[in-house]
Formats: C-alpha cells, sequence, structure tokens
C-alpha cells in the first residue's frame, strides 16, 4: 500500500522494520506521522539544534511548554469590552460597560471580565496585536496560521491545499506523539459558517491531507444558535433559532474520513489477510505489528479514554466550576486532554462567527458571552496552577480580529447598536508555560482604535507558541512535493518570555 511522504522535522530514515508495520497503520486509516511517533526517537530537536537556540533565545522560556491551550474566540472579540476599555472616550466609542480595576497597576478591564481580572498574577495582556484585514475569513488564516500574508489563490469560501497550514497542523505534525495521543488535536467542532462553508485556515493546506488536526467532534450538529450552549444560546440577528445545539461525548475524527465505528471493519479486514498469509505470520510477530497495532487502536477504541473525555458526565463540581455548557465543557476537556499528554488543543469557544456584535452587541456580550468566558477561563487558570501545570502548559486566548473603535448599528440586521470588523488591533492573553504574568504589554490609542506603542504581528504572536513549546527557529516542514518550509516568520514576543 502506498503511503504519503511524512512532512517531518529531524525525522530518522524509515527502515524495514517500520515499512512492515506501516501497513497495518494504513489499514487503520492513520498517516505515516502516528507510525514515526511511535518509535523511541530520543529528543525532538538534535544536540546542536538546541545548542543553538540557547545561545540566541532565553534558555528559561524556550521548551518551557509541554502544551498548549490555544483558546480560539471565533468572530472577533472587541478589545473595548474585555482586555482594554476606554472609560475616558466619547460616549460612542467607550460604549455600555463600566472598567474595573486589575493587579496591574494602571490597568482596567471590563467589568464583565471580573474573575479574570483578579487573576492577573497568573498571565499576561497584549493589547497591540495588529494586521490589516477586516475580513472574517482572510482574519481567521492570518491568526489561525500566524501568516499575514495571503497565499496565491486563497479561497475564502473554502479551504485549500494552497492554505498556509495552520498552528495546530504544524505543532501535530512536528510533535511526536505522547501515550499514543495526537499531538494536536481541535475541538468541540469544525468552525463552520451558517451557509455551510468550512472557514479556511483550521487545517494542513499545503501540508497535505496526513497532516489534517485531529477534530474532537462533540458538538458537531449546525444550527442558527450561537454562544455557549446550552445555558447561554441566542440568535446574532433575533430571527428565532431553528433549533438548539446539544453537546455530547467526543468523537475523534479520522484521516480521510475514516470513523470510529469503521475501526473494527479495518481490523477485521486485517485480521483475513493475516490468515491468508499465515507464512508471514513469524515475521510480522518479529516486527511487532501486534504490539503496534494495540497501542494505535487503544487511541481510537478504548472506552475509559472516551469516558474520560465525557465531560457532561463527569465530576459534578468541576462541571459547576468551569460552567455547564460549551465553554465550561470544552476548556475541561482540553484540561483533561493536556495531562493525557496531548501538546496542542485548541478551543473553539464559540461556533460559526459566535463573537462577531456587529449588532445587539452589548446584551449578548453581558448575558450571553462574557460569563461564561469569564467562569471557564478562570477555571482553567485556577486548576493548571493549582496543579503545577500551569509551568509546563502555555494559555494564549485570541480571536482574527478586534472591533471598531465607534459603535454601529446596522439597522437592517439588528435592533441594538454594536461594534464592526477591526483588524487594526486586538488585545489577547497569554499565560503559563514561559509567559511572564502581570504584564500589560503594549498600548493602544485613546479611541482603541490603533497601536501607539509595541505592535505586535500575528507571526510574532504565532513565534512565542512555537518557541515555549520548543519549535527551534530553524526548523521546516516540508510540501507533498519534498520543499521545504519556514515554521518562523516572526521573532517571539521578547518582552513576555520568563
Amino acid at each position: 500500500m502506498a503511503m504519503p511522504n511524512p512532512e517531518r522535522v529531524n525525522h530518522h530514515r524509515v527502515d524495514r522494520r517500520c515499512a512492515v508495520q506501516a501497513g497495518a497503520i494504513g489499514l487503520l486509516g492513520l498517516g505515516m506521522n502516528h507510525l514515526l511517533g511511535l518509535r523511541a526517537f530520543g529528543s525532538e530537536a538534535t544536540t546542536k539544534e538546541t545548542a543553538q537556540v540557547a545561545g540566541s533565545r532565553s534558555a528559561t522560556s524556550f521548551g518551557r511548554a509541554k502544551s498548549c491551550i490555544f483558546i480560539f474566540l471565533s468572530g472577533g472579540l472587541s478589545q473595548h469590552e474585555s482586555f482594554d476599555p476606554k472609560p475616558n472616550a466619547p460616549e460612542d466609542v467607550r460604549g455600555e460597560f463600566k472598567s474595573i480595576p486589575t493587579a496591574i497597576p494602571g490597568v482596567h478591564f471590563t467589568e464583565h471580565l471580573p474573575r479574570i481580572a483578579q487573576r492577573t498574577s497568573l498571565f499576561s495582556v497584549c493589547r497591540t496585536l495588529t494586521h490589516a484585514s477586516n475580513d472574517h475569513s482572510a482574519s481567521h488564516h492570518i491568526m489561525l496560521t500566524g501568516r499575514t500574508a495571503m497565499p496565491v489563490g486563497f479561497d475564502p469560501n473554502s479551504p485549500s491545499m494552497k492554505d498556509h497550514p495552520s498552528i495546530a497542523a504544524i505543532v501535530g505534525g512536528i510533535k511526536r506523539p505522547i501515550n499514543n495521543l495526537p499531538p494536536a488535536v481541535i475541538l468541540p467542532e469544525k468552525l463552520i459558517h451558517s451557509t455551510g462553508r468550512i472557514i479556511p485556515g483550521q487545517g494542513a493546506g499545503a501540508m497535505g491531507r496526513n497532516r489534517e488536526p485531529w477534530f474532537i467532534e462533540a458538538s458537531p450538529f449546525h444550527s442558527q444558535a450561537y454562544g455557549a450552549f446550552p445555558q447561554y444560546t441566542f440568535d446574532h440577528q433575533q430571527r428565532g433559532m431553528a433549533d438548539q445545539r446539544n453537546y455530547q461525548a467526543p468523537q475523534l475524527q479520522l484521516q480521510n474520513g475514516l470513523e470510529l465505528n469503521r475501526v473494527d471493519q479495518r481490523l477485521s479486514l486485517l485480521k483475513d489477510l493475516q490468515q491468508q498469509a499465515r507464512g508471514l505470520e513469524s515475521a510480522v510477530s518479529h516486527y511487532g505489528l501486534d504490539d503496534l497495532r494495540q497501542r494505535v487502536v487503544s487511541l481510537l477504541a478504548d472506552s475509559k479514554l472516551h469516558h474520560a473525555l465525557n465531560v457532561t458526565q463527569g465530576d459534578a463540581a468541576q462541571q459547576e466550576k468551569y460552567g455547564r455548557n460549551s465553554f465550561g465543557w470544552s476548556l475541561l476537556m482540553a484540561r483533561k486532554l493536556i495531562e493525557a499528554g496531548v501538546q496542542l488543543v485548541q478551543v473553539n469557544l464559540g461556533n460559526d462567527e459566535t463573537w462577531d456584535t456587529h449588532g445587539n452587541a452589548f446584551p449578548h456580550l453581558k448575558d450571553k458571552l462574557l460569563p461564561p468566558t469569564d467562569i471557564a477561563i478562570s477555571a482553567l487558570l485556577d486548576d493548571l496552577s493549582a496543579s503545577g501545570l500551569l509551568d509546563e502548559t502555555l494559555v494564549v486566548v485570541a480571536s482574527e480580529f478586534g472591533r471598531t473603535p465607534k459603535i454601529t448599528l446596522l439597522q437592517q440586521h439588528y435592533k441594538l447598536p454594536g461594534r464592526d470588523h477591526w483588524g487594526a488591533l486586538q488585545s489577547v492573553l497569554l499565560a503559563g508555560g514561559g509567559i511572564t504574568s502581570g504584564i500589560c504589554l503594549g498600548k493602544s490609542d485613546s479611541i482603541g482604535g490603533y497601536p501607539i506603542d509595541r505592535p505586535v504581528t500575528p507571526e510574532q504572536f504565532a513565534a512565542t507558541i512555537y518557541h515555549c513549546l520548543g519549535i527551534p527557529s530553524e526548523s521546516t516542514w516540508q510540501d507533498a512535493e519534498g520543499r521545504p518550509h519556514n515554521i518562523y516568520y516572526g521573532e517571539p514576543i521578547a518582552e513576555l518570555l520568563s
């Protein structure tokens, strides 16, 4: 069976033993990257690369994070109604919310993030991330890939193999699996627009289909309902929701559409082939096929693993702490996954551009979006800090863009005002895993429209993630034709590295 050429960084050459094992992996619908990850290759970077990194960057922050939780707020979190309020600005800029002080002198957050405001000793905020796009699709691609320049032939309506690979895909393609778990997963669903189009920038793009991130589909049913369902559900345009969204025990989405219930069929086929080729049985046994197969299948079929991830039926106190809604369950699941060995979990807090608050912004933010976000992120930070895992877990929170300085009203769609798309400025949160806490980096102008001190690019944001995860700056990934591509397109945010 022909296998796709793996895109790899410092992977050793595949020997005859692995070639025999690869056939079994292929029958399970898994790529060569999973086979390579099961071998004992040792460290992910060579001694030479480690020495180069140590000589050029902080030895304390590089590789400090064993894992990363990337919290993505699709639609665009307003900087004014979160981490960069402007209480002294004119009314049509400052909005309806008051601001509250944090533990950082002179730094205020919105009044509707009180728990997060109390925990600034656990994280830092950058108020000046900036790029030039105000388009949802392009901006998703920019922030999820860490690349401002759009790929040639970019299609805003559909993912393409021309797209740049997402941060999740790069980490998943480079990091070796721990405990047979995929290095990177995305949950609780793909970001799919209400029209049915899949938002580009989430996948492997030019890395190839065999490097697609793993999706844990805990809320796969698309509808007009937005927010942290089922507790905090709303319809952006008040048209009447067609149905309610639900949250269920997660299903690991296999590559090329292979579903969990088809694994038994593949195993049955493998068994038949083995029975027909008993002459090769001793050789197969010698190369450890049975053991390898068992370890791979354990990821997909182990009922204990799936039970552990069934957060809606888990510990009641934990559910109450995080919130019995999609935001709380998703971050609780993310914590469990990084504890189990997953190295990057992207958590989409909100489906289909939930944070796109063009109108009805203030009631939706006050009642539906900010409260579950405040509760869930605070619970996550508290648990990671109490367990000691925050030191080795990078947590980042970002959107595709911010919102316009001035409040607007699109009367044809909304009854109440909001803010429009604004790529020029957004605030991002970074915590743990090599990040210095208690810093507010950068300054925006008086109306929260543009950076006036220390602008930060998406490339620097992505580089900070790679740096903290211990991916050397010299690393590359290869496309299907074997051509190398850089991973870093900017320097990490030096002021935030501990």
